[in-house]
């Protein structure tokens, strides 16, 4: 679970910066200032792009967490700016990368609760397929789609980023 859990979680909130920046130059263009982002949403009763992005990066510090047993940091979600957002994920990054391929051993078979499932447990396996990994990408992708609601010019390549790509 290493590589799915912590090498493609970095790998996705690393786009982050990509559309920040984006989203900064489009803010500039548009001469508004690009901290409006943070309360934007896509329905009036989903959470606002700051929210989206703060659940992205728990999701990823609790899913090494859970599935390790080691203790994630505990985040105030009191980011007010594109900046601030953007020091989240990198701090989120620097603590996924605490982590080991050993840190991981028999996280499939571990046992993960969290208060709100009252008592109910799932194993390693199931909680990162049934709940760790549609969660990161659903606020991921929500996020993502704020963006570009509004304008921000982002493609599929934005989200996506960097691909490794070999030559036959």
């Amino acid at each position: 679970m290493y590589f799915e859990t912590i090498q493609q979680m970095k790998k996705m909130l690393g786009q982050f910066d990509h559309w920040f920046e984006k989203a900064s130059h489009h803010a500039k263009e548009k001469s508004f200032d690009p901290n409006v982002y943070l309360g934007l949403r896509l329905a009036p009763d989903q959470f606002a792009f700051a929210r989206q992005v703060q659940i992205t990066c728990d999701t990823a510090m609790l899913t090494a967490s859970r599935l390790t047993g080691k203790e994630a940091p505990k985040n105030e979600d009191h980011e007010g700016t594109l900046g601030e957002l953007s020091a989240r994920v990198h701090a989120t990054v620097a603590y996924l990368d605490t982590f080991t391929a050993d840190d991981f051993a028999g996280a499939a078979t571990r046992t993960v609760t969290q208060p709100r499932w009252e008592g109910k447990y799932m194993t390693g396996a199931d909680y990162f397929h049934q709940h760790a990994v549609p969660n990161f990408f659903f606020h991921l992708s929500q996020a993502y789609a704020i963006l570009r609601h509004n304008g921000v010019g982002l493609g599929k390549r934005d989200y996506l980023g960097a691909l490794d790509l070999r030559a036959p």
